[in-house]
């Protein structure tokens, strides 16, 4: 007899993860300023940014995520 669930794990219940607030997180310190994305792209989905004579490209992703390319 097999005892195979076709409709997969119904009975599986995930465990709830701890996020902790951002105040409560101790690993990355509080940044100096905060600027909104609608202002760096000004309607646009990449802008370049120069860092110590290098050239850097923040692209927003069709996710609407970010992601940061040397």
């Amino acid at each position: 007899m097999n005892s195979h669930n076709p409709r997969g794990f119904s009975d599986y219940e995930p465990r709830p993860t701890f996020r902790p607030e951002r105040s409560e997180r101790r690993d990355l310190p509080a940044p100096s300023r905060t600027v909104s994305s609608d202002l760096l792209f000004r309607g646009g989905h990449e802008i370049g940014i120069e860092h110590h004579g290098a050239m850097y490209r923040l692209k927003i992703t069709r996710q609407g995520k970010l992601i940061l390319n040397k």
